[in-house]
């Protein structure tokens, strides 16, 4: 009885194998995924759906990306997200830039992206993703007009507008802020979420004139961009002077200027700065100006960010006095200091 039952599931077994899946060559798989960095499997499924037709395996990922991604953000939705980057992208650094969007004027911006571990805070993919929400921020974002130096971007704005790649600019595709999160959700499984975004856009001063804005920048805890960090931040500086053109000219000038904003960003980052200035007879420790430059390499005297920032002006020319920008020289006007997860809050965002 049993040999008989042994010998009539063998007809049925030959029926079921005798259909061979589609065999897949490596070297397509690798062709596919040095375009899209998808696994092997994955690859090897889109290839397989496609009759190992590349450009047929690509449509098929990016609409199961599409389908994979929505499912995924629904299932991940309500997670807490306290890791991630701070991002930002200067594409024009102010008076003297020689290149960059809109050259001589300042045109930036700085965006917080969230993930939940700091695994995929690491992740290479993620970075990429956070650089070029900063660069699409920066390049999409308008003069604002306001008193106001930096103006907050609306989140719904950021995720409906066209993804600009940093690293790719000549990239063609149809991808949105918000569509990329939600591949980036499928990607690596964890809830991503953009928190915040600052842009900054001020237009190139009048040739010739005596006044120009330029913009600092320092990332902390960077991991292989120096664009990013743990805790970002940006400062906008004031120069004066009747001899600003000529200075600007100088290439030594320049390079002492680079040298002295990111010792200024630095010093945000380092120290905790809550303000510029301190109240009237007052001197605060957190206030940026009664710090002591400790970032500045050339301030063994142990002199403060104002005292340093009024010497340097009278050495490079930009001023005759220390008496701040008004007369001539150089002075910070406003800045921005972002620590990732420092906004977030666990009551909103239930841990699953």
């Amino acid at each position: 009885m049993l040999g008989s039952l042994r010998y009539a599931a063998c007809p049925s077994s030959r029926r079921l194998y005798s259909t061979e899946a589609t065999k897949v060559p490596v070297k397509l798989i690798g062709e596919l995924r040095k375009l899209t960095e998808v696994s092997i499997t994955k690859a090897r499924e889109a290839l397989g759906a496609s009759n190992n037709d590349v450009n047929l395996a690509l449509q098929w990922l990016q609409k199961d990306l599409i389908t994979s991604g929505a499912k995924k953000a629904a299932k991940v939705e309500g997670r807490f997200t306290g890791e991630g980057l701070i991002s930002t992208a200067v594409l024009s650094n102010g008076a003297g830039s020689r290149s960059g969007l809109g050259h001589g004027g300042v045109r930036a911006a700085m965006v917080e992206l969230n993930c939940e571990t700091d695994f995929v805070g690491r992740n290479e993919l993620f970075g990429r993703l956070a650089a070029d929400i900063a660069h699409t921020a920066a390049y999409i974002s308008e003069p604002s007009g306001s008193v106001t130096a930096f103006q907050e971007y609306s989140l719904d704005m950021l995720n409906d507008a066209p993804l600009l790649s940093e690293f790719q600019p000549n990239s063609q595709t149809s991808a949105t802020v918000g569509s990329a999160i939600r591949d980036m959700i499928a990607k690596v499984g964890e809830k991503i979420s953009l928190r915040r975004a600052v842009t900054l856009v001020e237009n190139p001063p009048q040739a010739h004139s005596n006044f120009g804005l330029r913009l600092a920048s320092y990332s902390h805890g960077s991991i292989s961009v120096p664009t990013q960090g743990r805790i970002g931040s940006l400062a906008l500086l004031a120069l004066k002077s009747p001899k600003l053109a000529e200075l600007l000219v100088s290439e030594a000038f320049r390079n002492d200027l680079a040298r002295l904003e990111r010792s200024l960003a630095r010093q945000i980052v380092g120290f905790e700065t809550m303000s510029i200035v301190s109240p009237a007879g007052e001197e605060l420790e957190t206030a940026l100006y009664d710090q002591q430059f400790m970032m500045f390499p050339d301030n063994s005297s142990g002199a403060t960010v104002r005292e340093v920032l009024g010497r340097w002006g009278i050495e490079q020319g930009l001023a005759e006095s220390e008496q701040g920008v008004d007369s001539g020289g150089l002075a910070v006007l406003d800045y921005k200091k972002w620590t990732v997860g420092e906004t977030a809050d666990p009551s909103t965002e239930s841990p699953q």
